[in-house]
């Protein structure tokens, strides 16, 4: 039960009449892992932290870099050259000391994630290379995980909310990893700053509403998003019969790890 001071920071929630304080309790018993701690990670961790999600699993490998400070909102100058989950998970606690953090200074593969996503209640993709995002895909699909797929390039976002066995996956839309001249590289594409921000932000309400059962995911539809005319649509799609991961005979049955081509700026 919640003491005066939780009942304090979360009123917010509490008083609003679809999440009240059950759905405030069932935020505070979730375990939300969210891969990568860059550009989607940042925001996504911050406002699940503030929520109350009981506990956040980070996963990262890379240290913080001064480029990434132009859009990695969790770290700052001083945390540049230490490992993002380390920088990330001090940020979570001063923000909110109730919440568990459990940090993976690791590279996802084919190997540990199956471990790591059957640990937790929802998993967000913040990575930045098709490499990992058809690996979250495959692994949620066989742990039956629901997920938060994000991507973003220029001045560009999308993001597709996936339940296994019963919404599209992101297989279902893109089968396979584009080839390696096929899609532009951080240092000749770029992003704007804000852009991560506008998707993360997306993202971490998606994880709320699922924990929560409030309003509508964004399930068989992807939502994009350009900023330049700020202009916002949903593609609708549907579940593949014949996607091989998820189809009515899937040819994916064991997780591999595909050549890792990285599709957006450096997170």
């Amino acid at each position: 039960m919640f003491n005066e001071k939780d009942i304090e920071r979360y009123s917010r929630h509490i008083i609003l009449q679809e999440i009240g304080v059950e759905g405030q309790i069932k935020i505070c018993e979730s375990k939300v892992l969210i891969i990568g701690a860059g550009g989607l990670g940042s925001p996504v961790a911050l406002y699940l932290a503030a929520a109350g999600v009981g506990t956040i699993g980070i996963v990262d490998m890379d240290n913080v870099e001064l480029s990434n400070l132009q859009r990695q909102i969790i770290h700052f100058t001083d945390d540049v050259g230490k490992p993002k989950v380390e920088s990330a998970a001090e940020k979570i606690k001063k923000l909110n000391p109730n919440v568990k953090v459990e940090t993976y200074n690791e590279k996802i593969t084919s190997k540990n994630i199956l471990e790591l996503v059957s640990r937790y209640d929802f998993v967000v993709d913040g990575t930045d290379n098709f490499a990992s995002k058809f690996l979250i895909n495959d692994a949620c699909i066989f742990a039956k995980k629901p997920f938060s797929h994000g991507g973003i390039l220029r001045f560009i976002g999308q993001t597709l909310t996936v339940i296994p066995g019963e919404s599209a996956c992101y297989r279902c839309v893109f089968k396979f990893p584009p080839p390696p001249d096929a899609v532009p590289t951080c240092a000749s594409a770029g992003i704007l700053g804000a852009i991560a921000g506008m998707l993360g932000t997306i993202q971490a309400a998606e994880v709320l509403k699922y924990i929560t059962g409030v309003g509508n995911l964004l399930t068989n539809r992807i939502l994009y998003f350009d900023s330049k005319d700020m202009t916002f649509r949903n593609i609708n799609i549907k579940k593949n019969e014949k996607c091989p991961v998820c189809g009515n005979n899937p040819t994916i049955k064991e997780l591999k790890d595909e050549e890792e081509i990285v599709c957006e700026l450096k997170r």
